[in-house]
C-alpha cells in the first residue's frame, strides 16, 4: 500500500484566474515544532519492508527466548510465510483497481461539479470531508486517491469565485476524512474474518459484517467523528489564506482530463476491439451476472472478493474500452510492488506468533493487565505502536489479530470489540506517522508538511472518540 500514486496529465479544460493577490512565498513557509515531528518521526521509523524484517528477527529471538527449539521456529515461520497468498493477491488487486478507477474522468468531472456548490469558506470545507469522507467509507483506496483532487477542485474553485479557502488546511480536512474507511465497506480486518478460509476461522470462526462495521458501535463512532471533525473544521479556519495558485504544481492539476479518441481508420481489426466499448460491456454483463448470483441467489454478504468484483466492474465500465483500462492499471500496478512481497513477510510474524507458544504467552500477559473495561484502550494503543511500524490494516490484523482475539476471549469481551478497537490504532498510525501523509502529498504535488500539523487535532479527536466508543457501546 506504500506505493499509490496516480498521474493526471491531461490538456487543458478549465481556466482558472489567478487572484489578485501577493502571494506568500512557498519555498520558505512557516515551520512551527508540531510540522517539524514528521522529520523526526521519519529519522526513526523504517520503510515497511525493513521493519518487517526487523518484527521477525525480533519475534524469532523472543521465541527462542521463551523455550521454543530452532526446528519449531523454523517451521512456524514457514507455515505463516505462505498462508496469506489469496489475501496478498486480493489486496493487490483493491490497490491497482482503486486507483485506476479514480483516474477516470467521470470522477474528475464529477468533482469539478460538486466544487460548485458550495457558497462560503466553511460549506468548501464541510462539502470537501463529506465527499472524501464517503469515498472512503465506500473503499479505502479510492478515498486516498480522491481526497487530495477533491482539495484541489474545491481549493481552484474557490479561488476563481475569490473566497478565501486555504489550501494546505483542505488538504488536512480530506485527509482527515480518509479516516471513515477504518469502519467503512473495505475495513480489511472485517473483510478478511468474513471470508470463508481466513487464517483464523479454526479460532473465531466466520464473523459476519453486520456484527463488526455494521454494528451499532461502528456506526456511532463514525457518526461521531465525521460530527466533531466538521465542527473542528469548520471553527479552526485558518485565518491567513493560502490559495491554490501559490503551489503551481498542484493548481496545474485542476484540470479535467480529455481521453485521445484513435483515428478508427487506421486501426488493425484487433487493435479496434481494444478501443471498441463492446469488450467491456460483455465483461460487465459476466460480472454483473457473478454479484447477482452472489448476493441474491446464493444469499451471501459482502467479502474481499466481492468488493474486488464491484470494483473490477466499475473500472471497466467507467474506462470503457480495454486500451484505457489496460493503460490505467498498468500505471497503478507499477506501484503496488510492495505489497506482493509485505503481506508474506507479515505472515510470517504472524505465524511466530500463532505457531509457536509466544502467541498464547503474549495472551496470558496482555489478559493480566486488562480487564473487560480497559481491554479496548490498550488493545488501541498497542495498535497505535504496532501501527507505526506496519502502515497497513490487513497486515496489522495478520500481526496481531491472533492475540488480540485470544485476549478478548479471556477478559470476556466479544472478539468484535477487540477488532474494533484495534482499528482505532491502526488509523492513529496513519495520522502520526508520515507515510500516507507523502502519498496524498505526491498526489497533490505539495510538501507533505505543510498540511500534517493540522491534521495531529482530528487525530486527537479519532482516538478520544474511539477509545469511548468501543468501551461502552455494544458490539
Amino acid at each position: 500500500m506504500r506505493e499509490l500514486v496516480l498521474r493526471y496529465n491531461a490538456p487543458n479544460a478549465l481556466t482558472l484566474p489567478v487572484a489578485p493577490m501577493t502571494p506568500l512565498p512557498v519555498s520558505a513557509p512557516r515551520v512551527s515544532r508540531i510540522e517539524r515531528l514528521p522529520d523526526l518521526i521519519s529519522g526513526f521509523v523504517p520503510d515497511a519492508i525493513t521493519a518487517s524484517v526487523i518484527l521477525a528477527i525480533a519475534m524469532v529471538a523472543i521465541a527462542l527466548a521463551m523455550g521454543n527449539p530452532l526446528s519449531r521456529v523454523l517451521d512456524a515461520y514457514h507455515q505463516g510465510l505462505w498462508m496469506l497468498l489469496p489475501f496478498t493477491m486480493q489486496m493487490t488487486l483493491i490497490i491497482v483497481l482503486s486507483a485506476a478507477l479514480a483516474a477516470t474522468p467521470l470522477f474528475q468531472r464529477g468533482i469539478a461539479r460538486l466544487a460548485r456548490l458550495p457558497g462560503t469558506p466553511k460549506q468548501f470545507v464541510a462539502l470537501a470531508f463529506l465527499t472524501s469522507g464517503a469515498a472512503a467509507y465506500l473503499y479505502w483506496g479510492l478515498g486516498y486517491a480522491l481526497g487530495p483532487m477533491i482539495a484541489i477542485y474545491f481549493a481552484a474553485e474557490a479561488e476563481r469565485r475569490d473566497i478565501a479557502v486555504d489550501f494546505p488546511f483542505l488538504l488536512a480536512v480530506t485527509y482527515s476524512a480518509q479516516a471513515l474507511w477504518q469502519y467503512g465497506l473495505s475495513a480489511s480486518g472485517p473483510l478478511l474474518v468474513a471470508s470463508r478460509g481466513h487464517f483464523l476461522q479454526d479460532v473465531i470462526g466466520v464473523v459476519p459484517l453486520s456484527t463488526t462495521i455494521w454494528s451499532p458501535a461502528a456506526i456511532i463512532h463514525e457518526l461521531a467523528y465525521a460530527a466533531a471533525s466538521l465542527a473542528a473544521a469548520c471553527w479552526w479556519l485558518p485565518k491567513i489564506c493560502r490559495r491554490i495558485s501559490q503551489f503551481p504544481e498542484s493548481w496545474a492539476l485542476a484540470k479535467i482530463a480529455a481521453p485521445a479518441l484513435p483515428d478508427p481508420r487506421r486501426l488493425s481489426f484487433s487493435e479496434r476491439l481494444e478501443h471498441s466499448p463492446v469488450v467491456s460491456l460483455a465483461l460487465g454483463v459476466l460480472l454483473s451476472g457473478w454479484l447477482v448470483d452472489h448476493f441474491l441467489l446464493k444469499h451471501q454478504g459482502h467479502d474481499i472478493n466481492s468488493l474486488n468484483v464491484t470494483l473490477l466492474l466499475l473500472t471497466f465500465l467507467l474506462h470503457r474500452t480495454v486500451k484505457r483500462f489496460a493503460k490505467a492499471v498498468e500505471l497503478s500496478a507499477a506501484r503496488s510492488w510492495a505489497v506482493i512481497v509485505l503481506y508474506h513477510l507479515y505472515a510470517g510474524v504472524a505465524g511466530l506468533v500463532q505457531f509457536t507458544n509466544v502467541g498464547d504467552r503474549v495472551t496470558r500477559l496482555a489478559a493480566s493487565i486488562s480487564t473487560a473495561s480497559t481491554f479496548p484502550i490498550i488493545t488501541a494503543l498497542a495498535g497505535t505502536v504496532f501501527a507505526c511500524f506496519i502502515p497497513s490494516s490487513g497486515g496489522q490484523w495478520t500481526v496481531q489479530g491472533f492475540v488480540t482475539v485470544k485476549t478478548a476471549m479471556a477478559v470476556g469481551v466479544s472478539v468484535q470489540r477487540g477488532m474494533l478497537a484495534l482499528g482505532v490504532g491502526d488509523h492513529m498510525g496513519n495520522f502520526l506517522t508520515p507515510f500516507w501523509y507523502v502519498v496524498v502529498a505526491g498526489i497533490a504535488r505539495v510538501d507533505f508538511r505543510v498540511f500534517f500539523g493540522y491534521s495531529l487535532v482530528f487525530a486527537a479527536i479519532w482516538f478520544a472518540i474511539g477509545a469511548v466508543v468501543f468501551t461502552f457501546a455494544p458490539c
